[in-house]
């Protein structure tokens, strides 16, 4: 049995870097774009749509916090639709926040993507923002939590769908809007009950620059890549695959890979000066084992960017493509999501789908 997760104390790695302010956008043409285009409509499908304001929103009780705002759970009367609200107060949102703000607004709109959270609309009322966003059903920091804590493990071909999932989700975002999300953790990628893997919370995502990322200081420290504890360094999509390899590091084997520091700098000379984590190997496959070896590779110049990722085995074998194989890994995932979360709809019936698809069956009591 591999050792318990322990939580982090995440205000141990407040380091206080001097980095140049981001620009003021007060009047940025994003935020033009916003307050004209989303301002008052929640589009769920394009035969589907909208006009609505705060007081169409039932307010079903908070479910976390996000990047510079809070995130609740809200019933929209008109349609029924439960939906996840963020919510930013102008007050508490300075210049550059509001950058961070649009950064996030600006990916949701413009994605296509299936593997990032819809975005539905957003509101300005009295200078404070609603964004309006699909809500999925638990994140992958309380996923793996749940699971652990009740003796078990996560099975390779969830942890499998998950890295395909989110290598699919930050290729798109360099790919189509030019974007690296700087902010990758458990906590940050978000299961249902039908089966699907979605990333969210592009509030510090930034923009690419010739592929070298403008800014610095963004993102959770823990899970940041050597380079981008350089000050100096700069850094590409690479940085995220490191965030990814600690990631899945951790939901596999249940603990984050470096011990708690004690100090910022104690943080720098591990991850910067020491060795990376080596996933132990005999828990997992082999091909496991080697993709998130390859993602903690410590050079940045030696580390796979997506493209590379994209040829290994363990992501071929997970990364099904035809209609069949995508229902088939949407039912193992939504079983195991709805095991996990206790529901009593999965019965004997899904019981007997779940042990069909996969040989590693997993009861939870």
């Amino acid at each position: 049995m591999t050792e318990r997760p322990k939580s982090l104390d995440m205000g141990r790695f407040n380091l206080k870097l001097d980095f140049p302010p981001l620009p003021d956008v007060k009047t940025s043409p994003q935020l033009a774009y916003l307050r004209t285009h989303s301002a008052g409509k929640l589009r769920f499908s394009p035969n589907e749509e909208y006009d609505f304001t705060c007081n169409d929103l039932i307010d079903k009780g908070e479910i976390g916090r996000g990047n510079f705002g809070t995130v609740s759970r809200m019933l929209h009367t008109k349609s029924g639709a439960v939906v996840a609200v963020k919510r930013i107060r102008s007050s508490t949102v300075n210049s550059t926040e509001q950058k961070h703000l649009l950064m996030e607004l600006e990916a949701i709109m413009s994605s296509q993507c299936e593997n990032i959270v819809r975005f539905y609309g957003a509101i300005f009322t009295e200078g404070d923002c609603w964004i309006c966003m699909e809500l999925m059903d638990i994140s992958l920091e309380n996923l793996y939590k749940t699971v652990y804590g009740k003796g078990n493990y996560l099975p390779e071909d969830i942890i499998g769908y998950i890295a395909v999932s989110t290598v699919n989700a930050l290729s798109y975002l360099k790919e189509n809007l030019k974007i690296i999300h700087r902010d990758v953790k458990p906590s940050n990628i978000l299961l249902d009950r039908k089966g699907y893997i979605k990333l969210c919370d592009f509030g510090i995502a930034g923009h690419l620059i010739d592929s070298i990322a403008k800014t610095q200081d963004a993102g959770c420290r823990p899970y940041m890549a050597p380079e981008r504890l350089q000050s100096n360094e700069p850094y590409d999509v690479r940085s995220d695959v490191w965030s990814l390899g600690i990631t899945l590091f951790e939901v596999s084997t249940g603990r984050f890979p470096f011990a708690a520091w004690d100090s910022p700098f104690q943080q720098l000379q591990e991850v910067v000066n020491g060795e990376p984590p080596i996933m132990p190997p005999g828990i997992y496959s082999t091909c496991l084992v080697t993709f998130i070896n390859h993602c903690l590779i410590k050079g940045k110049d030696e580390r796979p960017k997506y493209n590379v990722l994209m040829t290994m085995d363990f992501y071929k074998t997970y990364n099904v493509q035809d209609a069949n194989g995508i229902a088939q890994a949407q039912s193992i995932v939504g079983i195991f999501v709805s095991k996990v979360l206790g529901d009593d709809s999965t019965n004997e019936n899904d019981n007997n789908t779940y042990k069909a698809l996969r040989s590693d069956w997993v009861h939870f009591s």
